[in-house]
């Protein structure tokens, strides 16, 4: 029997743990005599407030998206996949290869080749960290870690040396075709009739996005291979037992974390940037791991903490512009969710565990 009703560990120690680390950056910004209430309003207006705004958080929550997903998916099987950034380093590869392979006529052919583009190249980057966890005992988090910075050096090479354009200067690729380029929420908004501000960077990635949370709930929880991944997750030795291959569930469950990965790179190159450039993926795949641990690891929790981690990003930029809290600040509140919402859960899950046990035996009585 679980020790406490199931909502109360997807919604409400989340919710606990995000309140305690409000309170204690309320303290630290009171301790260099600023204003929480203000600095929150700053925060909420600036990330919420505006069509504008809003824009800029979908942007950030359709990455963190991603990379949630692809951590969650590697954590059911017992994998802890923390080479998000480079395979979303990698996936940018893949997407700008295929957008300046062909004069795309239309971004609606350009898209799913690039998203095939972008899913292989971030899974292929998860095969060796897969296979080298399978076969040889190889730690997937220090593999995958060490591929992060391979992926980063391999980037760089690739940018200067093959793909930026004669006489330029600037560590990038080439301007993708006009056919490659994505709608933006501005532009459905617009065909549709309604009225969406300022054009932001957020694009039409960002409903793929939803679905691929769909899906990744489809396939955990509705297909055999999920049920495998998390009978495997849960013990190997009964896996095995039941006759489930450790190699085949550890390599396929990494290819697909690795692919969701890899597609956030349709987000901020092909959406965004329009070409690859250096540090593209900025730090996403390693929030990617906080918002799986925030999220449970449930698609659903994990759109909910991309959407946070996305205000947060968006209503810190915003406060580092308009107040005098410095940027430091920002990713010291940052770090605080992250502490609390992750490293200590069990500081809140624990004496939650113990009311609803309490609760629950005063209602037997």
């Amino acid at each position: 029997m679980d020790k406490m009703p199931k909502w109360a560990d997807v919604i409400l120690t989340p919710l606990i743990s995000l309140l305690l680390a409000m309170i204690i950056s309320a303290l630290v910004i009171l301790a260099i005599g600023e204003s929480p209430t203000m600095a929150l309003k700053t925060m909420v207006d600036g990330a919420l407030g505006s069509s504008y705004g809003w824009g800029f958080t979908l942007y950030y929550t359709t990455n963190f998206i991603f990379t949630g997903l692809a951590v969650a998916v590697a954590y059911h099987a017992s994998l802890f996949n923390i080479g998000g950034e480079g395979q979303a380093m990698v996936g940018g590869l893949g997407v700008a290869l295929v957008c300046l392979a062909l004069p795309w006529p239309h971004w609606g052919i350009a898209l799913p080749a690039a998203m095939v583009g972008a899913a292989l190249f971030g899974a292929a980057w998860a095969l060796i960290p897969a296979y080298l966890q399978a076969k040889r005992g190889s730690h997937i988090v220090i593999t995958t870690i060490m591929f992060n910075f391979i992926a980063a050096a391999l980037l760089n090479y690739v940018l200067v040396n093959l793909l930026r354009p004669v006489g330029s200067m600037d560590p990038a690729s080439a301007r993708f075709p006009e056919g490659t380029h994505l709608p933006a929420l501005t532009d459905m908004a617009a065909a549709l009739g309604m009225e969406w501000g300022r054009n932001t960077p957020v694009n039409i990635t960002f409903f793929i996005a939803i679905v691929a949370c769909v899906l990744v709930w489809l396939l955990i929880w509705r297909t055999r291979l999920g049920y495998e991944i998390r009978a495997f997750g849960r013990s190997e030795p009964a896996a095995m037992y039941a006759g489930i291959s450790p190699v085949r569930i550890t390599v396929i469950a990494m290819l697909i974390s690795g692919g969701l990965a890899g597609l956030m790179a349709i987000n901020n190159v092909m959406g965004e940037s329009e070409r690859l450039v250096l540090n593209a993926v900025e730090g996403a795949g390693f929030i990617g791991i906080a918002v799986a641990l925030m999220g449970r690891n449930h698609p659903f929790g994990v759109f909910l903490a991309a959407l946070l981690f996305g205000f947060l990003y968006q209503g810190g930029g915003e406060l580092a512009l308009w107040t005098s809290i410095p940027r430091e600040l920002i990713i010291v509140i940052q770090a605080l969710v992250i502490l609390f919402t992750g490293a200590l859960d069990n500081m809140v899950r624990m004496p939650l565990e113990r009311l609803f046990l309490a609760m629950r035996k005063r209602g037997d009585a």
